[in-house]
């Protein structure tokens, strides 16, 4: 199977396309090297995926047929991400709520329903 059928198929993109983007990108490694699209993967591939400021590495336990539910994905890859990438990911994530000030930006639903209950 190719690897940016693949990516899509385990849910690690969202979409085929944009599987294939980051493919075709760089963004994802095999071996330590940027792979193409028509990559064939296989099992006991170790893929790399670049994201926002830290990496996060899987391994191929099996190949699906087709694209499978949530529930399955465990039994297709397995996330084997050292330690320290996955302290930079909760670094970003808590970094990008605290520059966030409450009240700015677009207003969300509830205020949306506040303001309309406020002005009728």
């Amino acid at each position: 199977m190719r690897i940016d059928k693949f990516l899509w198929c385990v849910r690690l993109f969202k979409t085929r396309s944009l599987s294939g983007e980051n493919v075709r990108s760089g963004r994802v490694l095999m071996d330590e090297l940027p792979v193409k699209a028509s990559r064939e993967i296989k099992v006991g591939d170790e893929i790399t995926i670049k994201r926002h400021g830290f990496d996060q590495v899987f391994e191929v336990l099996s190949i699906p047929k087709s694209r499978v539910g949530a529930k399955f994905v465990e039994e297709l890859v397995k996330d084997i991400t050292p330690q320290d990438e996955l302290d930079k990911q909760e670094f970003l994530r808590l970094a990008r709520n605290v520059t966030r000030k409450k009240g700015l930006g677009r207003p969300t639903k509830k205020d949306r329903r506040d303001l309309d209950d406020f002005t009728v």
